[in-house]
């Protein structure tokens, strides 16, 4: 089996390196800004889509062009891979996989990636990175990068520099060292209650720090927009955005790793999150109803990460020999796990199930896990396929996918 995995790092860069990463992400952005001005320029006119080939070609104008001379002393691999990210972008649109590819703004994903791993130098013995046009920079080895080095992606959050390497090494395909299979049914009150009637409470990130958030996001729109006083509010606002992320991140990591090392087949809900919190404020002509209702539902939904949940269940799972099963949602808090029998009276509140046509009563979360797991069987007794189609990406960086041989 062949396994891409990424390996995140904090930087610690000198000041003209600083200036330098910074000079390549505003340089990397330009470029990716320019060509979705060209490309849109080019589609108001009646013209075919540019594919990346042809836009390569306005790229080497670019670089040579009396207009953005500061293009040459940003290396030109990243520069190429901006192009790319966008060639991404046009085709996850025309799929239908994604929105229409936006400008992106400065201050906001900072990011360049080397994409030839033969530029790329790692000396973990002394903790350093040889990067073109960057020289050694010393990260925090916090473990060791196993397998053959494949790209590297440097990227800037919270004021601070991180490199994510990613590696690709053979494996033996693994064999499950768990035998047991569970049912998960995701929600808001629990985050995760199993088909064994076990459950996981919610972290609830960013409900725990929103009032936080909310004071010093007023003292922010108090202050003058861009001065010094604003930067600096800005950058409180920020810290606390990072945390959350970084709480939540911490709680699905630990949360998953326990399921996938203790579980050999898991049953998920596919749930379309995305379509699921939608706004519904409507427009001028047909307004929507309960938005605040909606929009508070909304906030709760993506605080959990239900789908960086299934991402994360789905790789650590094949890496340990097990199988991640996504199952048709409808209903499943609705039947009946003991006779059948499917109606909205069966769940009288949000927490009590009881059966109208047998009596059975049980907790609704229960109820709803033991049905995805039944389901879970039905669809491996039928031969369906595990996974509905949905890619599924590996940690850290979405550089990262995974591959079996």
């Amino acid at each position: 089996m062949q396994r891409l995995q990424a390996y995140q790092y904090e930087l610690m860069p000198d000041g003209g390196q600083q200036r330098d990463m910074r000079r390549f992400a505003g340089s990397c952005r330009f470029v990716y800004n320019k060509a979705l001005a060209v490309q849109i320029e080019n589609y108001q006119a009646g013209n075919k889509f540019i594919g990346y080939v042809a836009m390569a070609k306005h790229l080497t104008e670019w670089r040579n062009g009396l207009d953005t001379p500061w293009l040459k002393n940003a290396p030109c691999h990243p520069l190429q891979h901006a192009l790319k990210d966008l060639d991404k972008a046009y085709k996850n649109f025309f799929a239908k996989r994604a929105d229409f590819p936006r400008f992106k703004r400065k201050g906001t994903g900072d990011a360049f990636r080397y994409p030839d791993p033969k530029q790329i130098k790692l000396d973990q013995a002394n903790s350093r990175l040889f990067l073109p046009k960057l020289g050694w920079l010393r990260y925090r080895n916090s473990r060791e990068v196993l397998g053959e080095l494949r790209n590297a992606t440097v990227s800037r959050s919270g004021g601070k520099w991180f490199v994510s390497i990613q590696t690709r090494r053979e494996l033996e395909h693994p064999l499950p060292t768990a035998t047991a299979a569970i049912g998960i049914d995701v929600g808001i009150a629990r985050f995760a209650t199993l088909s064994d009637a076990s459950f996981i409470a919610p972290l609830n990130s960013f409900k725990k720090h929103q009032q936080r958030l909310a004071r010093y996001q007023r003292r922010m729109s108090r202050k003058v927009k861009f001065s010094s006083n604003w930067k600096k509010a800005k950058a409180r606002v920020q810290r606390i955005h990072i945390g959350i992320a970084n709480a939540r991140k911490d709680f699905l990591h630990k949360t998953t790793t326990t399921i996938s090392k203790i579980h050999a087949l898991v049953c998920i809900e596919d749930l379309q999150v995305r379509n699921m919190s939608k706004s519904s404020r409507g427009d001028c002509e047909q307004p929507g109803r309960m938005v605040k209702q909606k929009s508070g539902l909304n906030r709760a939904i993506l605080d959990q990460g239900w789908g960086e949940f299934r991402r994360q269940l789905g790789y650590k799972l094949a890496w340990n020999g097990g199988v991640l099963l996504a199952v048709p949602s409808h209903n499943t808090s609705r039947t009946c796990p003991r006779c059948g029998h499917i109606s909205k009276d069966n769940r009288r509140t949000r927490a009590k199930f009881l059966c109208v046509e047998c009596g059975y009563e049980n907790h609704a979360d229960v109820v709803g896990a033991i049905n995805v797991l039944e389901r879970g069987y039905r669809l491996l007794a039928c031969g369906e396929p595990a996974q509905s189609g949905r890619p599924v990406k590996q940690e850290p960086t979405e550089a990262t996918k995974q591959t079996t041989a």
